[in-house]
């Protein structure tokens, strides 16, 4: 009788160490593994992406658009720029089908090679000057692939974090690829402030702008040695042993999940918005208009990436704690109130007085987007997870970053700060009602 029991025992052992193998994160999986994957690729991704955006600023223009006017110069690159978001929503489909249907690692691997790609080209590709309208057309080619990449990148990231997080801890779990952009961002700005100070304008202008693109390469290496050691999440792999993975998740997306597609990219926006009008247009508009230097600058923008990276995790637990919508809905009424401080704390020709309000828009782009990293995934099932916490917070983009710098530039030229801080409360009155349209997902099941 023993024996028996034994050997009944051991059967369901068995039986519990196969379902295990499956429904349970395996032990190559372990927290500190998939917060280190999930931060470290969204970082360099988002370094990438932040290269870009401080060239822009910064020099893309003289360089690929030299035959015009300054001002179309600044124009022009921030149409390049623009460029990598009408991609990103096509990088959402393409690599949310794959991540769907074959698996969430392999997918991020692609999305961080392909990024890193078209970031190195980018470093190497020769000026107007050299190969004449080529250089823009390439440029824009380039850029585009950084969209699809990036477009594939995030959704994965926030994924491998929360369908790996233990209950009642995905908001913190999901924060760990929402810090990615802060030290990418920091990172990027940091490599070029030190250029700024090492090198003359002629030089930095001739080929120094280059070296933040070339050094992509290495840390894309880092990136694929890590995400390589992942094993695939225990929540898709549930959904496999199942069967439940559709043919075409893009499609199933927008038959039957329409509404929270659309209701989680306008609850992005106001994240778009608050970044990319304090950092690329503001740093356009500092060096241009206010007359600070470029060294000065970014070192401000340095100063005030670090509240947003304290804002982050601050932002994840209380959506733990408290949920997601009472954090972006407190969010949402304090942008709207930060873009009328746009034109004061910039104009007040002080450096204490732009330093706040840089560190105000950073500070609550943390506290918007922290929770995003559960939010989005907690709104749809398994199977078209990955293409719609994609596609929402990619079409987010489109609406919230795109034309953001471009039509800043316009509105103060229209009409001064004053309209680009009413565009910033106008993307966060967007932003909450989505929110207060959406349910609250904190307690939902993967």
């Amino acid at each position: 009788m023993p024996m028996e029991l034994s050997t009944v025992r051991d059967n369901r052992m068995t039986t519990s160490s196969t379902y295990s193998d499956t429904a349970q994160a395996s032990p190559g999986n372990s927290p500190a593994r998939v917060a280190t994957a999930s931060f470290i690729g969204t970082a360099i991704e988002f370094y990438d992406f932040y290269v870009y955006a401080t060239a822009a600023a910064l020099v893309i223009g003289p360089v690929f658009f030299p035959q015009t006017s300054g001002t179309a110069q600044m124009l022009s690159a921030f149409l390049t720029f623009g460029i990598a978001f009408l991609a990103r929503p096509l990088g959402s489909a393409l690599f949310g089908h794959f991540g769907d249907r074959v698996g969430r690692k392999s997918t991020l691997v692609a999305s961080l090679l392909l990024m890193g790609v078209c970031t190195t080209l980018i470093g190497v590709l020769p000026g107007y000057d050299s190969i004449g309208a080529w250089a823009p057309i390439l440029l824009c080619v380039l850029r585009f692939g950084q969209g699809l990449g990036l477009g594939g990148e995030w959704g994965g990231a926030a994924l491998l974090a929360t369908e790996n997080a233990p209950k009642g801890k995905r908001a913190w779990f999901g924060m760990f690829p929402q810090l990615g952009p802060s030290i990418g961002f920091l990172a990027a700005n940091g490599l070029f402030l030190t250029l700024a100070m090492l090198l003359t304008d002629e030089q930095f202008r001739s080929w120094g702008w280059r070296i933040p693109f070339l050094l992509s390469a290495a840390l894309v290496m880092v990136g694929l040695y890590v995400r390589l050691k992942l094993e695939e999440t225990p929540v898709f792999a549930k959904a496999v042993a199942r069967h439940e993975r559709v043919k075409m998740p893009v499609v199933e997306l927008f038959a039957q999940y329409w509404a929270p597609t659309l209701l989680g990219a306008g609850a992005m926006v106001v994240c778009y918005a608050l970044f990319y009008i304090s950092t690329v247009f503001s740093l356009s508009y500092g060096v241009s208009t206010l007359g600070y230097s470029r060294e000065t600058f970014l070192g401000l923008l340095c100063f005030a990436v670090l509240f947003m990276a304290l804002a982050t995790p601050l932002s994840a637990w209380l959506s733990d704690r408290y949920g997601r919508k009472p954090v972006l809905i407190v969010g949402g009424l304090l942008a709207i109130a930060s873009g009328f401080t746009m034109e004061p704390l910039l104009t007040s020709g002080s450096t204490t007085g732009v330093a706040l309000f840089l560190a105000i828009e950073l500070f609550l782009m943390g506290v918007t987007f922290a929770p995003m990293g559960a939010l989005l995934p907690e709104l749809f099932p398994t199977h078209v997870r990955y293409t719609g916490a994609s596609a929402a917070y990619n079409l987010g983009g489109i609406v919230g970053a795109s034309a953001a710098p471009f039509f800043a530039q316009k509105l103060v030229a229209m009409g001064g700060l004053s309209w680009v801080g009413g565009y910033v409360s106008a993307a966060a009155v967007l932003s909450l009602i989505a929110v207060l349209c959406l349910k609250e997902t904190r307690h939902s099941e993967l």
